[in-house]
């Protein structure tokens, strides 16, 4: 009975095994990808800032596809720019944030980037945010 036991199991894992979830066609490997981000925006002005006031520039997203969307990596452009984004995955129909925190320490024009690697896009997400520190 054991042994019954102990080959059935075997002959299912070999057979789970043979299934492939990325396609292959003439050794090229196509990623399948049932995720869809559309974001509310790609590219934020804020306008004029006060100097010395952290402020919060907010890329809100919603998943259109048909698989959860998870966020893999959030990289901001400088270390004048902390990040924060949802966590959890972010399921068929539902919104995520992305957050930028920019440090307006300096005076001037400044013009950011954040670049956001999720599970639905091959090549990273590049948000962008500008405005003028006052």
């Amino acid at each position: 009975m054991k042994k019954t036991v102990t080959l059935g199991l075997l002959a299912v894992t070999l057979g789970l095994m043979s299934f492939s979830v990325n396609p292959v066609k003439n050794g090229i490997v196509k990623e399948v990808v049932g995720s869809v981000i559309s974001w509310k925006s790609e590219a934020i002005e804020v306008g004029e800032i006060p100097q010395g006031t952290p402020k919060v520039i907010e890329f809100e997203f919603k998943n259109t596809g048909k698989t959860p969307v998870i966020i893999t990596n959030v990289r901001p452009s400088c270390g004048c720019t902390a990040s924060d984004y949802t966590k959890e995955p972010i399921a068929p129909g539902k919104s995520g944030v992305i957050k930028a925190i920019y440090n307006a320490a300096a005076k001037g024009p400044f013009n950011k980037t954040v670049t956001v690697t999720t599970n639905a896009e091959q090549t990273p997400k590049t948000l962008t945010f500008k405005g003028i520190v006052k």
